[in-house]
């Protein structure tokens, strides 16, 4: 094993991998938010901008300002939910190459932090793609826009560890349909990416304000625009740890008990 640490040669497996592929992600990971920002930032947004009111509720910023970092955001927690239920459950059940990994010196936590640490790179890889064609249309108002990479990166490992464990626990892939319809596609549209929560009905806000998504786009937002509150910033990231430990002390439960029994 020489001198590397042994979870580092788990994620070396993910980045071979990702060899065959890594062209087609970029170019994807490039043209996916210059549709998103032209269509809807531009478009939608000069419908937008046009009304007084509309743009008070902003924030008195323009749309495509207040919709980029939120996107962000909510394409972190997209690609971590997407690395975090498939290729979980597959190393488990249908290509087992995390059984492969344990018949090394690896154990069980080092093949977990592996998959983690790669799951990390890819939502670093996708938001850095974003953050340029963010800043190509002029949607960065700030220089503190480059800690929103890693406020969008926490917020996707938010979502991606405890899915992780969730994923590990599954026989079929049959309720990660239920998953992305029925939780990951509801955050995406009510928290606060497209629109302020506030113009939800009461009770509906105060379930957005409790989504982990609300915080990394109010936290993304803020950095974009430059104005970031110190308090406020640290309490969206410590909201944001906890599902990240929560979800890694249960991944390291879940994973234990499918893999070494």
């Amino acid at each position: 094993m020489g001198a590397t640490p042994p979870a580092l040669r788990a994620l070396e497996y993910w980045i071979y991998q990702y060899r065959r592929m890594w062209r087609g992600s970029v170019i994807s990971g490039f043209i996916s938010p210059l549709l998103y920002l032209a269509a809807m930032g531009v478009g939608l947004g000069s419908l937008v901008n046009h009304h007084h009111s509309s743009r008070n509720s902003l924030g008195g910023v323009s749309y495509i300002a207040f919709l980029a970092p939120g996107m962000l955001a909510a394409i972190a927690m997209q690609i971590g939910a997407q690395e975090s239920t498939y290729p979980v459950l597959g190393g488990i059940k249908w290509v087992k190459n995390y059984f492969a990994m344990l018949a090394t010196p690896l154990r069980v936590v080092d093949v977990l932090v592996g998959q983690l640490l790669w799951i990390a790179m890819r939502i670093t890889l996708t938001v850095t793609l974003f953050l340029v064609t963010m800043e190509l249309f002029g949607a960065g108002h700030h220089w503190t826009v480059l800690l929103a990479v890693p406020s969008a990166v926490l917020t996707g490992m938010a979502f991606a560890v405890p899915i992780c464990a969730y994923a590990a626990t599954r026989e079929g892939d049959a309720a990660f349909a239920a998953l992305f319809r029925f939780v990951v596609m509801p955050m995406f549209l009510f928290s606060g990416t497209f629109f302020p929560v506030t113009q939800l009905p009461k009770g509906l806000r105060v379930v957005a304000y409790i989504t982990p998504l609300w915080h990394g786009v109010d936290l993304c937002r803020a950095l974009a625009l430059g104005d970031a509150g110190v308090v406020r910033s640290l309490g969206h990231v410590a909201y944001l740890l906890v599902f990240v430990v929560a979800g890694a002390l249960w991944a390291r439960h879940t994973f234990t008990r499918r893999l070494a029994t």
